[in-house]
């Protein structure tokens, strides 16, 4: 049996998007979208949060978790669930995964922040750790799936996945309207993926920017130089961002996504102090990089804003999580 999901896969539609919405839409979260007036001025935009990290499970990771686990057939799911992840995709398999009333088997990095390693443990998930590398990663989970015949549920690597993460866009456009881009972060690409399809769904001509740890940077080299580049690991604040694109994932940013912005480890942190310090909610570093960019003068000018001259931007963000270690703060 093996690990790797299909490589024949087809791009969720619209309608496959609805109906995991319909799916989901009783189990989750219809979160809040916040706006800051402090932060509109040191941004020189109108920004709108959409905070996943007050979603169940503290992330957007339940969206794509819920879907795909209530998508499986009664045998299916009865031969319980593993899946590999550094945290919050855990966490929400986990917790799907008690929902349905089926065992779930989490591979987690050694790394892993405790905080997250916790929570999964709370929602029922039964955890192997492995070494801080995909290779390790991969050869742990394809064990563990040998030994309990469970169904491999990939952290991003699942159209169910994108279908259901694209649903927090989707969420974000209907109850604001129109925007000029929308800033998501970016690891194994299946949120940004998400994002992606229902954003140029709902506004054919918004732009969508995926934001990325410059010290995780495999997928901007990837849309760069056209072919997948992987990355083994990395040693970066947002635990959450380690991942590379899979080809799912890379097929739908290479074709439509707008670009990707990275951001450097002190950007990270000061973003999320930002965040802390004048909305009053708890984001991860994962999580707070999607506005790290609009901190910086320059990036405005790599977003075409029409009528920019006579009004500011009107810019979306997706705040992917809220779980972080509160007793090993990055800017304490």
């Amino acid at each position: 049996m093996s690990t790797k999901p299909s490589s024949v896969f087809q791009t969720p539609t619209w309608e496959t998007i609805q109906t995991a919405h319909e799916r989901i839409a009783p189990r989750i979260h219809r979160t809040p979208v916040l706006t800051s007036a402090t932060i509109d001025v040191l941004c020189g935009a109108e920004i709108f949060f959409k905070c996943e990290n007050l979603q169940k499970t503290g992330s957007f990771k339940i969206r794509g978790a819920t879907n795909a686990i209530f998508s499986l057939t009664d045998e299916e799911a009865a031969r319980g669930i593993i899946t590999p992840s550094s945290g919050n995709h855990g966490a929400a398999v986990a917790c799907a995964a008690a929902w349905r009333g089926v065992p779930a088997w989490i591979v987690m990095p050694k790394n892993a922040p405790a905080v997250k390693c916790r929570a999964v443990e709370a929602y029922g998930g039964k955890i192997t750790y492995c070494e801080p590398r995909m290779s390790s990663r991969n050869e742990t989970t394809a064990r563990i799936q040998a030994e309990t015949g469970a169904v491999l549920i990939h952290p991003y690597d699942d159209d169910r996945i994108i279908a259901g993460q694209a649903t927090a866009a989707k969420e974000l456009l209907e109850e604001v309207g129109e925007l000029d881009a929308v800033l998501s972060p970016v690891s194994g690409g299946g949120l940004l993926s998400g994002t992606v399809l229902s954003a140029k769904h709902l506004q054919p001509g918004i732009q969508v920017f995926g934001c990325e740890p410059a010290q995780a940077d495999d997928a901007y080299r990837s849309l760069q130089s056209g072919t997948l580049q992987a990355m083994d690991s990395s040693d970066t604040i947002a635990d959450g961002l380690r991942a590379s694109l899979a080809q799912r994932t890379f097929a739908i940013l290479r074709a439509q996504l707008s670009g990707i912005f990275l951001v450097t480890e002190e950007e990270i942190v000061n973003a999320m102090m930002l965040i802390w310090e004048r909305m009053k909610v708890i984001t991860e570093p994962s999580s707070a990089i999607a506005l790290a960019p609009l901190l910086k003068p320059e990036t405005l000018a790599k977003i075409v804003i029409p009528g920019s001259l006579t009004r500011k931007p009107k810019i979306g963000i997706i705040l992917s999580g809220g779980n972080v270690d509160l007793r090993a703060l990055p800017f304490v």
